[in-house]
């Protein structure tokens, strides 16, 4: 997967701006040369109105964006587009799509020789962990299986919180969740906090945004890396997911 390039985003939108504003300059920089950008709208359910809001936010770059949802062969898409967008919703729902229409193996096959770059945001972030097992959505719909694209070997759960001491909620904090997910998984999670994202090239991992991020490891205490911090070793992972995996 030396060839890979991928650009995670935490979220799609932060308070007071428009929607990819606060990343526009990353993505710029990411989708340079890029000519035509195949879009996923399947994780929400208004699929010509999501599409649409996208090639609003990417009108500045003059790249023509194509919903895969209104093509008849998603597959020619694919091999025609110089990039994948993914965007966010509910993951649940986005990935039985997937699965429904057959594109997982595509998807992962294009990206992974290099012929075409990957974007995600939220949701679409989840999709490129081995699986959604961190995402925070409800399962709305039932998934064949958990497994997502694998097109990097840690976890990730976008919108990231911190626990508030001042908050009177008596249920699980993020991190209780994850620490829950490590008593049955042995794999790195990076809690990406809102206002930021990681982007890959071959074997470089960098984090990038407005915000640092935390890194929940199995029998480690939570370690925190700011914007610029090079995470390349994450890419080393070796992931071990439970038993249940293959059911």
């Amino acid at each position: 997967m030396a060839d890979t390039e991928l650009l995670l985003l935490s979220n799609s939108s932060i308070h007071g701006g428009s929607y990819l504003e606060f990343a526009f300059d990353e993505i710029q920089s990411f989708l340079a040369d890029c000519e035509r950008i195949a879009f996923v709208p399947f994780a929400r359910a208004d699929h010509d109105q999501y599409t649409a809001r996208v090639e609003t936010a990417l009108a500045p770059l003059e790249v023509s964006v194509i919903g895969l949802h209104a093509v008849t062969d998603p597959v020619t898409a694919l091999a025609e587009a110089d990039a994948l967008f993914i965007g966010g919703g509910n993951t649940f729902r986005l990935l039985t799509t997937l699965q429904q229409t057959g594109l997982i193996d595509v998807i992962r096959a294009r990206i992974e020789t290099g012929q075409l770059r990957y974007m995600g945001a939220s949701a679409g972030t989840n999709m490129a962990c081995p699986t959604m097992r961190t995402t925070n959505d409800m399962p709305i719909v039932q998934a064949v299986s958990l497994d997502a694209l694998s097109l990097i070997p840690f976890q990730i759960n976008p919108h990231y919180q911190d626990p508030d001491p001042a908050s009177t909620h008596q249920g699980e904090t993020r991190e209780e969740r994850i620490r829950e997910f490590l008593d049955e998984n042995d794999v790195a999670v990076l809690g990406l906090r809102e206002g930021s994202w990681v982007r890959r090239s071959g074997e470089m991992l960098t984090l990038g945004g407005m915000t640092s991020a935390r890194l929940f490891q199995r029998g480690q205490e939570p370690a925190e890396y700011e914007p610029g911090a090079d995470l390349s070793f994450l890419l080393e992972c070796s992931p071990v997911f439970d038993k249940h995996q293959a059911l």
